[in-house]
């Protein structure tokens, strides 16, 4: 039986890496909320099978294998139901702004890089997770990580560098 200390660090655990796992999802996914649902039930399956806390690599590889699946039925969803809209006036995206220029900027260059020098990034910088780390979630080298790291930033000083 699972004391509630144990509980404790579970919550812990969960309060400390839950926004960056939520950042890191919403990299494939594009509401929050499926972004949240998609975190949850990684964290749940991680408790389940009594990883330790410290055993964050595989919860990170856990929220990419259940973003990819959410994607897979997302896109087969998706063709249905063009399938059955087909007829239907196109729908007005609302357009939302950024605080400033700067903020946009990053944010394309981000949205730009190849998807595997993306979540690279997102994990090393706004994760603070190491190579090693980042390799076990991503099931890499720890030297393809830090390569896609370094092609990652290259990019981002060449898109946001002056002309």
């Amino acid at each position: 039986m699972e004391t509630s200390a144990s509980h404790e660090n579970w919550r812990n655990c969960f309060s400390e890496v839950a926004p960056g796992l939520l950042l890191f999802a919403r990299q494939w996914v594009r509401s929050a909320a499926d972004a949240e649902d998609i975190v949850q039930e990684a964290f749940v399956k991680f408790w389940r099978r009594n990883h330790d806390v410290d055993n964050r690599p595989w919860l990170y590889a856990a929220v990419r294998s259940l973003a990819l699946d959410f994607i897979r039925r997302d896109a087969r969803r998706a063709r249905r139901e063009v399938a059955v809209f087909a007829e239907a006036e196109p729908a007005i995206e609302p357009e939302f702004e950024l605080e400033d220029d700067t903020q946009s900027s990053l944010a394309a260059a981000v949205e730009s890089l190849p998807r595997d020098q993306r979540e690279v990034l997102v994990l090393k910088i706004w994760n603070e997770l190491t190579f090693s780390e980042i390799a076990g979630a991503l099931g890499i080298s720890q030297n393809t990580a830090a390569s896609r790291y370094r092609y990652a930033l290259s990019n981002l000083k060449k898109t946001l560098q002056p002309q």
